[in-house]
């Protein structure tokens, strides 16, 4: 019986590949599933040979469960953007000075959806976790396994563990349908076929994801013993062993194939089954693309070439704002509704008063609408010549259309804000939606929907009431029931568990993201040194300008904000970092402003800029008489080294600097 079990999975795996990666079926649809049946009737007669990886585990459970946080191995950034064959020149010159070497790109499609990494150990997917914040993710290995054409269990010779990554899609005739049944039972319709994957990829129910029928590309490798050091034989690998990837991937040379790549793309990429943005593309040789290093956010040796967003034309009917919870006030413009990109459009942005004035706007205007990335849609021009029986000429307001407060206008920014920050409504509400979001305290049961419940109800009024809420003034509210007042209760208990440095962003510090959350907490290491510091100290800390420093002091300086953090720290709040983060930072750098130039074979740039910041130390980009030393590798940089011999700055080898931070 174990034997005739096996003999079934092999098969329906060689089906589901036939048909979801190669295209190509060879059999019904009616005689797979008579034979998935059988598998299933057979595996639950027998259930001592049950098996994770089963192709009877694609159909999902019905059990819902909550998400595991993973951190990623390998950080998953974001690439950088460029807009125009122009940009991708400067790309191209940028990694040949780089490098000095001849070079490969490899091009490829930019799928639209929402990214994953895949584990696999010993040919079998063992996790599936998203991207999240780069650094960790949701684990959502049950929902994958309901995809067909992501393979559970490999064929070939593969490495015995490897990280694989992709993008996740709905294809455009799933997302349509979707729609139309949502339409149909009147349930809000999703914007595009990247939220709707995302969205599904998250449901707690597997069986729903199934029901879904996502699609997965997959487009990098990372691991100890991979089959080749170039990018594109390891994709002809990966698709050996089961993976779905692209035909639309090329090896370039020269610019020149790299342009005539793009420009095919740019048509008939309308052709595809799924939704393209752009083109991807990557330095092949893998000891290259260790060499090039990383920035901060996004790898030196690839870049995203964006397509030119469709246009359309609509009628302007009337212009609305909105308040964030920054108090920025923006003009957003009500129109006809129109497709665009696959989607219908009715409402767009404006940005600000400058863009209005620019576009000399009148209501009952003919516009051009576009999205920007075709996600978010945008005015970009108004039809002059189909003037006919406008109506007034839009003018930007001057008073706050919650709170009636005067706007204001700072020098240097095109943004109109309330500043009515502690008693305007949206304010509020936004303040505390940010704070209890997952990357700041993580708060479940406390929504958008539930906390302007409890804001109507007078029980929130700013972030530190959310840790004051009872169980019996939750419970009494329509729409709560005791089991979310108990997941709240619990959510913020938990939530005092969260980091120093998240806690810092989750206080909507205007300016200061996630990023710069990290550095202020890590340079000033609790609450009290960071309310107390100057702006002379605080523009001392890496990527903190004069904009950012100003916030942070006039931040400290309001006696609302000290009151709100009092609060928050009698609530048990992480107002300090932990002692294990703390031990991890040396000061042997302490003061010391470095430079990183050349290439590196011991570490990469990334990895020797964390160990500058760990030790106290400060990157700067360029050489300057204030510059302490220049972490020199070979292929230093000819200006920089011409400028450090005429400064006196010191250059240091690979191995003079590890000596250095290790004594």
């Amino acid at each position: 019986m174990k034997s005739q079990i096996e003999n079934l999975r092999r098969e329906l795996e060689q089906h589901n590949y036939d048909y979801y990666v190669k295209s190509a079926p060879t059999i019904t649809d009616f005689e797979f599933d008579t034979k998935l049946k059988q598998l299933q009737e057979l595996e639950a007669q027998h259930p001592e040979f049950f098996d994770p990886n089963s192709p009877t585990q694609r159909v999902g459970s019905d059990i819902a469960s909550g998400f595991e946080q993973v951190a990623h191995v390998h950080p998953m950034l974001s690439l950088g953007n460029t807009y125009s064959l122009g940009e991708v020149q400067d790309f191209y010159e940028r990694v040949r000075k780089g490098l000095n070497e001849d070079f490969e790109l490899v091009c490829e499609l930019k799928y639209d959806g929402t990214s994953i990494s895949l584990t696999y150990e010993d040919g079998l997917l063992v996790r599936a976790v998203t991207r999240g914040d780069g650094e960790k993710g949701d684990d959502v290995t049950a929902n994958v396994k309901t995809i067909r054409s992501i393979p559970l269990r490999l064929k070939g010779n593969y490495p015995a563990s490897f990280e694989i990554r992709g993008e996740i899609l709905m294809p455009w005739a799933v997302f349509d349908e979707l729609n139309r049944e949502r339409e149909e039972q009147e349930e809000q319709l999703f914007a595009n076929p990247r939220n709707a994957a995302s969205g599904t990829l998250k449901l707690q129910n597997s069986s729903v994801v199934a029901s879904r029928k996502l699609d997965a590309y997959f487009y990098y490798m990372l691991g100890e013993n991979l089959p080749s050091d170039l990018h594109s034989e390891n994709l002809k690998a990966a698709h050996s062993w089961g993976f779905k990837i692209s035909d639309a991937t090329k090896v370039c040379k020269t610019l020149a194939e790299v342009a005539d790549f793009i420009n095919y793309w740019d048509v008939e990429r309308k052709n595809l089954p799924v939704a393209t943005d752009g083109i991807v593309l990557k330095v092949n040789s893998l000891g290259q693309q260790k060499n090039l290093g990383y920035t901060a956010k996004s790898p030196r040796w690839a870049i995203a070439y964006k397509f030119q967003a469709e246009k359309a034309v609509t009628r302007l009917n009337s212009v609305s704002y909105q308040v964030g919870r920054t108090g920025a006030v923006t003009p957003v413009a009500n129109l006809d509704p129109v497709q665009l990109s696959g989607t219908t459009v009715k409402r767009a942005s404006l940005h600000n008063a400058d863009i209005i004035a620019a576009l000399d706007l009148h209501i009952a205007d003919m516009v051009f609408v576009e999205k920007g990335g075709e996600i978010i849609p945008k005015i970009t021009a108004v039809d002059k010549e189909a003037r006919f029986l406008i109506g007034d000429k839009v003018q930007f307001i001057k008073n706050c259309p919650e709170c009636g407060a005067a706007l204001v206008r700072f020098d240097g920014e095109a943004a109109h804000y309330c500043p009515n920050e502690n008693a305007c409504p949206p304010q509020i509400k936004g303040k505390m939606e940010h704070f209890v979001s997952r990357k700041a305290m993580n708060i479940d049961g406390l929504g958008a929907e539930t906390i302007n419940l409890l804001y109507q109800n007078e029980l929130l009024r700013n972030i530190a009431d959310i840790y004051a809420l009872k169980i019996p003034d939750l419970i009494r509210l329509e729409r709560l029931g005791t089991k979310s007042a108990y997941n709240i209760q619990a959510g913020c208990e938990k939530s005092k568990e969260i980091p120093f440095e998240r806690v810092v962003f989750a206080l909507g510090i205007r300016f200061v993201g996630e990023t710069i959350a990290k550095k202020l907490a890590f340079a000033f290491k609790n609450i009290e040194a960071l309310e107390n510091a100057t702006f002379d100290e605080l523009i001392t800390v890496d990527e903190i300008g004069e904009r950012i420093a100003q916030s942070v002091v006039a931040y400290f300086a309001d006696s609302q904000n000290i009151e709100t953090l009092e609060r928050l720290k009698t609530f048990g709040l992480q107002m300090s970092l932990s002692e294990e983060k703390l031990q991890a930072h040396g000061n042997a750098l302490s003061g010391l402003s470095i430079v990183i130039s050349g290439t590196f074979s011991q570490h990469s740039r990334d990895e020797y800029k964390t160990m500058i910041e760990r030790n106290g130390g400060k990157n700067v980009g360029s050489v300057s008489a204030k510059t302490s030393f220049i972490l020199a590798g070979e292929n230093m940089g000819p200006e920089k080294l011409k400028k450090a011999e005429k400064l006196g700055v010191k250059l240091l080898t690979e191995t003079e600097f590890l000596t250095m931070i290790m004594d």
